[in-house]
């Protein structure tokens, strides 16, 4: 065979394909440069390890799928048997398919079989335009009777450099919360058993050099694509290897495949950065942003209705709030949870999704042309996925729902999930869905959400996760293709659903169900490791959070929800005439910036006052950017050192001004820094490597910078 290298935005792939066995990744990280096929082989002679006392005869190599049969002793890359035989796999190469055009993605196929077990593997691995990796496994059963399959899970080895793991945890309201350990030996395996991603979903599981920051250290990091359960590992072996992998998580008997039949894994994100965690995103966010399905129009300003009226719906109330919305200039009305039958709190009414004949004698046609009649696009709120037990469908069918047999799942949320693998629960669904965006005019967005984790999810006295997920991404894709001029937002009480595969198919995520702005930086900032500012919906929420009860100025919260999917939840008909008017400043300023936050680059600052955070975006022409400076609490220092802007053209002269058309932040100086004034001209490199000082903010304010170019 041969040596393979995949070359691609300074990102190297280099895979050792000469042996019988699977191909070993020699390199995956920054480019190795224009290796010609001695230079090749010389890289990858010089990587084999050495034969160490007490260990095997021949060099053990990490192959694409780690087998006990090839020397390896860590977490196995696949694991399954067929009625307690082939429970060990030696995969030989069959042949490779490399594609390697100029101008698009390189592919790699590799085609492997064991014979004696009766299994055929392919591996798919694609080195994009921005240097992303990613790897699938299909697993093929040629054998005779069934496989059980318990983990198949795709690898990348990582060099001994990256010695700091970085990932995500958190729960509702709390979602993305970092947390940070030195690398030592052993696996750091996390789990989600949640039958979606999770409110403590990774995101990223990242490794790094020592100290590695938003802008700067040596970086590897890998996603797993799937909304069920899933897993995410990071191992580091005494024997000297280091991975990261990860794949869908298995339940007993959930996969039995039958001869002839296949599984896929989840696709496995991998990339590698040397310009810290920004660098990382910098590729995952373009990558999304080249997607065909990415969102090109305008993102609208988006009201919601929810925490205006909850579940008391009024014909005349929610118009009023609809004007109200077009005078400040929303461009997207959601009518929230409460319009279907018998739903009127959280206990009943999911899964009869008509339109409550009660409450709505007319319909939901005059609401819905009063809003596109005031310009506004309308929205509406589903839990498809959902049923209580006090509804029409739960009496009529309870076999319909994803349990074991003889019993229900702990009650959450006083609902239970519906089976979307059984061919009759999912025609009942997509029915209802169809029939609702087809029997009325103007429907353009669905607020799609899930409300409860699936525990104990039977399918036909099986395990249902895998199915339920696949059913989910299948009902997706058939309704999408019946209206595909449809937006749908993926909302899992809060940001339990955020991941690549159900990006596929939607168009922003609900970062939590927490509007308190406090919490919401934290969130946003480590939900945009993965995502760009546009698909993550960022919303006002009143003064009093009613999450936390915390109480934060209108000024705090808007500065906030700007770097986002921009959008409002607050009872806006209730408001003062000045809150009106400041309001309707934020909005304007957020059109204003819109193109520039929806397609620049997401820049962070690593400043060294854990009380003092900022962010930004940067023009991909450089020659304009936003920032956004925030006091998270008091600090040991009376005054914060400066603060950094990064991104931008070092040779370049920028005039840094604050937002001119909003309310300055209230401060405690006693005489503000003189700059602020008219604002301060200099070089990309001083501000980057300089900064300028900002005022000594109160606790919870935050400062709108804006920066352009003199010349």
């Amino acid at each position: 065979m041969t040596i393979l290298h995949l070359r691609r935005a300074r990102t190297s792939l280099v895979l050792d394909a000469r042996g019988p066995g699977l191909p070993r990744v020699v390199h995956w990280g920054g480019d190795v440069g224009d290796l010609d096929d001695e230079g090749l082989r010389q890289l990858t002679d010089a990587t084999v390890p050495p034969v160490v006392p007490s260990s095997f005869d021949e060099p053990a190599v990490l192959s694409l799928l780690p087998e006990p049969s090839a020397g390896w002793s860590g977490r196995p890359g696949l694991a399954g048997h067929r009625d307690g035989r082939d429970w060990s796999t030696a995969f030989r190469l069959d042949g490779l398919d490399v594609d390697q055009p100029a101008d698009a993605p390189a592919r790699v196929v590799v085609r492997a079989s064991d014979p004696a077990a009766g299994l055929a593997l392919t591996i798919e691995l694609t080195l994009d335009r921005r240097g992303l990796l990613t790897i699938r496994h299909r697993l093929r059963n040629d054998g005779d009777g069934a496989y059980e399959l318990r983990e198949l899970t795709p690898v990348l080895p990582v060099p001994a450099v990256a010695t700091e793991l970085l990932d995500l945890t958190g729960r509702w309201c709390r979602e993305r919360s970092p947390q940070r350990h030195p690398w030592q030996h052993g696996a750091w395996v996390r789990e989600g058993r949640h039958g979606r991603t999770g409110h403590d979903a990774t995101l990223l599981l990242v490794a790094g050099t020592p100290g590695f920051g938003f802008g700067h250290g040596e970086v590897w990091a890998v996603h797993t694509a799937w909304s069920g359960d899933h897993v995410t590992f990071a191992e580091r072996r005494p024997t000297g290897e280091s991975t990261l992998g990860g794949g869908e998580l298995l339940a007993p008997g959930e996969i039995r495949l039958g001869p002839g039949e296949s599984y896929d894994t989840p696709l496995l994100y991998a990339v590698w950065s040397d310009a810290g965690l920004d660098g990382l995103s910098d590729v995952l966010h373009s990558h999304l942003r080249a997607r065909p399905g990415h969102p090109r129009s305008p993102r609208p300003v988006t009201l919601n209705v929810w925490e205006a009226v909850y579940f008391d719906h009024d014909l005349d109330r929610l118009r009023a709030l609809a004007d109200r919305a077009a005078q400040i200039g929303v461009e997207r009305f959601v009518l929230d949870d409460g319009w279907f039958r018998g739903r009127r709190d959280d206990t009943a009414g999911l899964g009869d999704w008509y339109v409550d004949e009660g409450v709505w004698p007319d319909g939901l046609q005059p609401l819905i042309d009063h809003v596109t009649g005031q310009g506004l696009q309308f929205g509406l709120w589903v839990e498809p996925e959902m049923v209580n037990p006090d509804s029409d469908l739960f009496r009529a069918h309870r076999d319909w729902l994803l349990a074991v047999p003889g019993r229900l799942p702990p009650a959450w949320r006083n609902q239970q999930a519906l089976d979307l693998g059984r061919p009759e629960a999912y025609d009942y669904v997509l029915e209802r869905l169809d029939a609702l965006l087809s029997d009325h005019r103007g429907i353009s967005y669905l607020k799609w959400d899930q409300n409860r984790d699936l525990t104990e999810a039977g399918h036909h006295g099986r395990p249902g996760v895998h199915g339920q997920t696949a059913a989910v991404y299948r009902l997706l894709d058939e309704l999408r293709g019946r209206h595909p001029g449809v937006e749908i937002e993926s909302c899992s009480s809060g940001g339990a659903r955020v991941d690549l595969a159900i990006l596929a198919r939607t168009d922003r995520v609900w970062a939590s169900d927490c509007n308190d702005a406090l919490e919401r930086l934290a969130i946003q900032r480590w939900t945009g490791l993965l995502l760009p500012p546009e698909l993550i919906g960022t919303h006002i929420g009143p003064e009093r959070s009613h999450t936390t009860h915390r109480v934060h100025d209108l000024g705090f919260r808007a500065a906030t929800a700007l770097f986002g999917h921009h959008g409002i939840e607050w009872d806006i008909a209730s408001i003062s005439a000045a809150e009106q008017a400041e309001l309707a400043a934020w909005v304007a300023l957020h059109k204003r910036l819109r193109p520039l936050l929806h397609a620049g680059r997401v820049v962070r600052v690593d400043h060294p006052d854990p009380a003092v955070w900022a962010h930004g975006v940067v023009a991909g022409d450089k020659t304009q950017a936003v920032y956004a400076v925030a006091r998270l609490a008091t600090s040991v220092t009376q005054v914060p050192g400066a603060v950094r802007l990064p991104g931008l053209d070092p040779d370049r002269r920028y005039r840094v001004r604050p937002a001119a058309d909003v309310p300055a932040p209230a401060t405690i100086d006693r005489s503000t820094p003189i700059w602020l004034a008219t604002g301060v001209t200099l070089t990309g490199a001083a501000l980057a490597r300089v900064g300028v000082q900002v005022p000594a903010l109160h606790p919870e304010q935050s400062l709108i910078l804006e920066v352009d170019t003199v010349d």
